[in-house]
C-alpha cells in the first residue's frame, strides 16, 4: 500500500537504492551476521551515493530532501535486515537531526559533511546501567571546570556504541536541579578524547550485524563548544526528538512484519503435506488471513502518521500508539510465521530464524511498550 506522499522521483530513488542495495549488501548480509558487524565500507558507500542524511542541506554535503526520503531508505534497509537498518538509521535520523536542529553553524560545519560521507558515524547515549526508560535518573554528569566539562558515567546498549567517531552523551550538569530533568544537558563526545573509551561489543540474542557496545567516560575533558543547545535543556530536545525515532522504529517493525508474511507465504505455497501444499489447508489459510489483516491496517497508520509528521504535527499519542501495537504486531506475526514453517522455521538457514530473533527487542527500546502506553494514557487526560 503506498503513502500518499511518495511520488515518482521517491520511486526513482527508491528504485536507484535497491540497485545498490542488490549489489553491495543483499550478497554479503549473511557473511556480516556471522562477523557480526557492518564494515565501513558499506558505510562510505552509503555516502557516495546520496544514501546516508538525505534531508541534510546541501551547504553540508547533503541533498536536502525532507524526511519522506529518509522512509524510503528504513524501508528498503529493514527489508535486506534489521542489523543494517539499526545502526544507519539511527545514524541519519535519530542522532543527525539533533546537530542540524541544535548546532552552532560551526559545530554543523565540523559533523554534518562526516555524517553525509559516512566518514563520520555517529551515536547518542542516554541509556545507563542503571537508567533506561528513567532519563531522569541517570548518573552521568559533567561538571564545568574553565573552557571544559569534565564528564564522567557509563552509557550501555548504544547503537553504534563500538564504532561511533562521536558520541552524543545525555548528562547531568546541574546534579542538584530540581526537578531532576532540569540539569541534562547533551555534549558531543569525540573518539580520541582522554578517558573516553569504548566498552565491550554486546553479545545480543538477535541483529547480529547491528553494532551495540558501551561507552566509558572517566574524567573526559569535554570542550565548552561540544555543548549542544543550551545548557539545562537536554531533556526538552530528547522529547521534542522522540516522536521521530519513535516514528522510525514502528515502520520498521512494520516492514518486519511484511517481510516476514511475504517469505511464509512462499513457504507454504511450496511446501506440501499429506498430498497437497500446505497453503490449501483451512488452518493455514485462516492464519495468513489474521496476519495479513493486521499488517495492512498498520501500513495504513504508518502511512498516515508519516504523512502527518512530515507537515510537522505533534502526533505523540498517536506515534505512541504505533510504536507498541505494531512492535507487539510484529511480535505476534514473528511467532505464527515461525510456526508455519514447522521444523524448519528452527533452523538458521531459514530466514524466519533470524527474523524472529531480531524482531523482539523493537518493544524495549525507544520507549517500551508500558512506556507507550503511559504515555497515550497522559495524553488522554487519564
Amino acid at each position: 500500500m503506498k503513502g500518499t506522499f511518495l511520488t515518482e522521483e521517491h520511486e526513482l530513488f527508491r528504485k536507484s537504492l535497491r540497485k545498490m542495495l542488490d549489489k553491495e549488501a543483499y550478497p554479503f548480509y549473511e557473511k556480516w551476521e556471522a562477523e557480526r558487524e557492518i564494515p565501513r565500507s558499506f558505510w562510505t558507500k552509503m555516502g557516495e551515493n546520496g544514501f546516508l542524511c538525505p534531508w541534510v542541506d546541501e551547504t553540508y554535503g547533503g541533498l536536502g530532501l525532507d524526511f519522506s526520503y529518509s522512509m524510503v531508505l528504513i524501508e528498503e534497509l529493514e527489508r535486506v535486515g534489521q542489523g543494517l537498518a539499526s545502526g544507519m538509521c539511527l545514524h541519519s535520523d535519530i542522532v543527525s537531526p539533533y546537530i542540524a536542529e541544535l548546532g552552532t553553524e560551526e559545530q554543523k560545519q565540523r559533523w554534518l559533511p562526516g555524517c553525509v560521507s559516512g566518514e563520520l558515524i555517529n551515536a547518542i547515549g542516554m541509556t545507563e546501567p542503571g537508567a533506561g526508560s528513567d532519563l531522569a535518573g541517570i548518573k552521568t554528569t559533567a561538571r564545568r571546570n574553565g573552557d571544559h566539562y569534565i564528564l564522567n558515567g557509563e552509557k550501555t546498549f548504544i547503537t553504534n556504541g563500538t564504532i561511533a567517531d562521536f558520541a552524543i552523551v545525555v548528562c547531568k550538569t546541574d546534579p542538584t536541579a530540581q526537578p531532576a530533568h532540569r540539569g541534562i544537558s547533551l555534549l558531543v563526545v569525540e573518539k580520541g578524547m582522554e578517558g573516553f573509551k569504548h566498552g565491550k561489543k554486546l553479545d545480543k540474542i538477535g541483529i547480529h550485524s547491528g553494532d551495540t557496545g558501551e561507552l566509558i567516560f572517566e574524567d573526559v575533558k569535554v570542550p565548552v563548544e561540544n555543548l549542544l543547545g543550551e545548557e539545562g535543556k537536554g531533556f526538552y530536545y530528547l522529547m521534542q526528538n522522540l516522536q521521530q525515532e519513535r516514528l522510525i522504529v514502528a515502520s520498521q517493525c512494520q516492514v518486519e512484519a511484511e517481510e516476514m508474511l511475504r517469505i511464509t507465504i512462499d513457504y507454504v505455497k511450496s511446501r506440501k503435506a499429506f498430498g497437497q501444499s500446505i497453503s490449501k489447508f483451512q488452518n493455514t489459510q485462516f492464519k495468513i488471513a489474521e496476519m495479513a489483516t493486521e499488517i495492512d491496517i498498520g501500513r495504513t497508520y504508518i502511512n498516515q502518521l508519516t504523512a502527518r509528521h512530515i507537515d510537522g504535527e505533534d502526533l505523540v499519542k498517536e506515534v505512541s500508539m504505533a510504536k507498541w501495537w505494531i512492535s507487539e504486531m510484529a511480535k505476534r506475526v514473528a511467532a505464527e510465521c515461525l510456526h508455519l514453517h514447522g521444523g524448519y522455521g528452527y533452523m538458521e538457514e531459514y530466514e524466519i530464524a533470524r527474523r524472529y530473533r531480531d524482531i523482539p527487542v523493537a518493544s524495549i527500546y525507544a520507549g517500551t511498550t508500558e512506556i507507550m502506553k503511559t504515555i497515550i494514557a497522559k495524553k488522554l487526560d487519564l
